[in-house]
């Protein structure tokens, strides 16, 4: 596993030590990190405040997002997939898609190359969290 999905996985773990859902995210822009983030639904009280977005919220201005990869323990949903196309990201690598697919095709239309790396560890670490959860969890993806 390379170094980015690595600080991914570290930003889930913060946010579920802080009381959220542990799903992290980073942005990799000529091989450095330039934003990081986790889901803060929970601790702000934020429905949008999703991993992808508390990410690129913290990468601020960056001008262009030419030749940057969005990194996530879990599979976009399309708010978050959303935001990928809207900034004009081309590369979304992903933890897991197996305890949520998420929006791949979406983003996929729109010309962004999805890489699932399909990580026990994050479908381990999501899996224990949905099942202690689940409420909060179906909350969380609109399903309640």
């Amino acid at each position: 596993m390379d170094e980015f999905m690595r600080a991914a996985i570290e930003e889930a773990r913060k946010g579920l030590r802080a009381g959220g859902i542990p799903i992290g995210s980073v942005l990799v822009r000529d091989g450095q990190i330039i934003g990081r983030g986790h889901n803060r639904r929970v601790q702000e009280n934020n429905p949008i405040l999703h991993a992808e977005i508390h990410c690129l919220q913290n990468a601020g201005r960056v001008g262009t997002y030419r030749g940057a990869t969005l990194y996530s323990t879990l599979m976009p949903c399309y708010l978050c997939a959303g935001a990928a196309v809207q900034f004009g990201i081309k590369r979304v690598v992903v933890g897991e898609c197996e305890t949520f697919a998420g929006a791949p095709e979406f983003m996929r239309a729109h010309g962004i190359e999805v890489i699932n790396l399909d990580l026990d560890e994050c479908k381990q670490m999501m899996s224990e969290f949905i099942a202690a959860n689940p409420e909060l969890w179906y909350e969380d993806i609109g399903e309640l």
